[in-house]
């Protein structure tokens, strides 16, 4: 794990955000701040191979850019570039750098969650071992997911429809996006994926 950026104190309780940020929106900002009443610290962590799909839009340093824009002036938000990509793999860079008494809870919304449970480990019983190393907090996105292990991040509705998929169809098609999106980063958004859909 690479820090680009760390947060400055001790962390007893970390919340890992871990995402494609193609680009970093509303939703995802709107997560971390929920989580910070979980948590110590919230790292975003980008990583450099995507495990389920190749990188298209903006690249690796352009996200990395846009993340660093997106979160600036945030103390307890750090951000991290891994070379692997899925939630175990992650959970043993964070605990290799965070120390192995450091409680880590994974970030994302409730589609993300259904996901990493349904996803295909090669064997049974992947994701409850997963469980046993981190915890999630999973915000509802158009429903609450329920599980024993999980818990509830409080989010406004508003953010259900928020995603990066949105923000690039938006700007291919012509149409209004800048409020999907941190304002920090409109600028460099609008150059970055016009060029790309033009």
């Amino acid at each position: 794990m690479n820090f680009l950026r760390r947060a400055v104190g001790p962390t007893s309780r970390l919340g890992v955000l871990a995402g494609t940020f193609n680009p970093i929106t509303v939703a995802h900002v709107a997560l971390a701040r929920s989580a910070l009443a979980h948590v110590d610290e919230v790292v975003f962590v980008l990583p450099r191979v995507l495990p389920h799909k190749p990188y298209s839009g903006a690249s690796f340093e352009q996200r990395v850019q846009m993340l660093d824009s997106a979160t600036a002036g945030e103390p307890q938000w750090s951000i991290a570039a891994t070379d692997t990509g899925l939630f175990i793999e992650i959970a043993e860079e964070c605990r290799s750098a965070y120390g192995s008494d450091t409680s880590l809870s994974f970030i994302c919304g409730r589609d993300a969650a259904e996901r990493i449970a349904s996803w295909d480990y090669g064997r049974p019983g992947v994701f409850e071992e997963m469980l046993g190393s981190f915890g999630l907090l999973v915000a509802p996105r158009q429903g609450a997911w329920e599980h024993p292990a999980v818990r509830e991040l409080t989010l406004d509705r508003e953010y259900d429809a928020v995603s990066a998929t949105e923000v690039r169809q938006r700007i291919a098609r012509g149409e209004q996006w800048e409020h999907l999106v941190p304002e920090s980063i409109h600028a460099m958004a609008r150059r970055i994926y016009q060029s790309v859909s033009a």
